[in-house]
């Protein structure tokens, strides 16, 4: 087969979908030899995302991503190649340009919390993801619950959707050292043992509900850093509010551009991780602090639960009481935390990229009509 994979994202945003192309592509090149890919980039982009293997090359095309003509511009660049398959990892198919399509399906939060999107961002999504879906071949979907989202507030049909679990960059896989610990702490400032939350600051992660629970924690007499690792989303005003509301300004410690190896380094140093979110397509951050050591305190929203499964510790997205209380524990119950340790070890080694790919290039084949030996 002849495979294109659409890699223009990366150039705009190294976000958790251009992770989660660059991380595939490379589990994909160590899996398969036979295939021929073909990596589409913007023209721009001087980096090249290409797997160290013979069987991938490397072309530029024009169209940006996220334009309003998209679809078809791409098409009119992608024909020449003569694809028998095109994967689109940020879910939007051209109209043309390939013999069969995949597309990559992350979450439909816009389909569950469409106030929490600017109006531009919500009329893109809804205008779009209708059309990719029935366009699509097939579709990869991050978890079960998207893929449950997928058949019942868009109506696809069983057959064409298929689970396909994210892994964790491998850097988060691997121990950090002591000595490498204390330079982060001492870079951010930041004593060991303080409170995590990793993600955009944006309404969807429901931040306000754990500073509630985090004054509320501080009330009892527990005097710990919160720290937020994330960039502002859109309408994060309300994040910045509750916290003057509530005097924590002085107690939360907000960094943005935390490349992977010193976040690895903050998952492992931290007490613990708090993801009170509304939705989760998937939900990377669990996933990468289970790696590092660090029990999760986690929403039973979305796919949460079956990310964390029995490590962590799952309660109602806004009930602040059970947040501070749960919070408290993981905090003073050493034999509950050293039992979350090893329970998010174990859950964390279920998710593997190169799961991940064998399961991806099962539905290459099967869409090409052949079996994979």
């Amino acid at each position: 087969m002849h495979i294109g994979i659409d890699c223009r994202l990366p150039f705009y945003q190294m976000g958790g979908i251009s992770q989660y192309t660059l991380h595939l592509m490379t589990a994909l090149a160590a899996l398969d030899s036979a295939n021929q890919y073909t990596v589409f980039h913007n023209r721009k982009d001087q980096r090249s995302y290409l797997p160290n293997a013979p069987n991938f090359r490397r072309r530029d095309v024009w169209t940006p991503c996220h334009h309003r003509w998209e679809k078809y511009a791409l098409g009119v660049e992608l024909r020449p190649h003569r694809l028998s398959l095109l994967h689109s990892p940020d879910f939007i198919p051209p109209a043309w340009g390939a013999k069969k399509y995949v597309i990559t399906v992350h979450d439909l939060n816009f389909l569950y919390y469409p106030e929490y999107l600017t109006a531009e961002s919500r009329r893109y999504y809804l205008e779009q993801i209708q059309w990719a879906v029935q366009k699509a071949d097939h579709i990869s979907a991050d978890s079960h619950h998207t893929r449950h989202d997928l058949l019942e507030r868009l109506q696809v049909a069983p057959e064409k959707v298929t689970t396909v679990h994210l892994a964790a960059n491998p850097i988060y896989q691997q121990p950090v050292s002591p000595t490498q610990k204390a330079a982060i702490l001492a870079e951010y400032n930041l004593p060991q043992g303080f409170l995590l939350f990793v993600g955009t600051l944006e309404p969807r992660k429901n931040i306000p509900t754990l500073l509630r629970a985090y004054a509320h924690l501080r009330q009892t007499g527990v005097d710990v850093p919160l720290v937020l690792v994330g960039g502002k989303g859109w309408l994060n005003d309300s994040i910045f509010v509750t916290m003057d509301e509530l005097g924590l300004r002085p107690h939360i410690h907000h960094l943005t551009g935390v490349n992977n190896e010193k976040l690895a380094g903050l998952y492992a140093a931290a007490s613990l991780l708090a993801l009170p979110s509304h939705y989760e397509g998937f939900g990377l951050p669990p996933l990468e602090a289970m790696h590092q050591g660090c029990p999760v305190i986690s929403s039973n929203r979305g796919s949460l639960p079956e990310i964390v499964g029995t490590a962590g510790l799952l309660l109602e997205a806004d009930d602040v009481n059970a947040w501070a209380k749960a919070m408290g524990q993981v905090l003073h119950d050493s034999t509950l935390r050293q039992t979350m340790i090893q329970a998010g070890y174990e859950q964390a080694n279920k998710f593997q990229w190169s799961n991940a790919a064998a399961q991806t290039l099962d539905i290459y084949h099967k869409l090409a009509g052949q079996e994979r030996h």
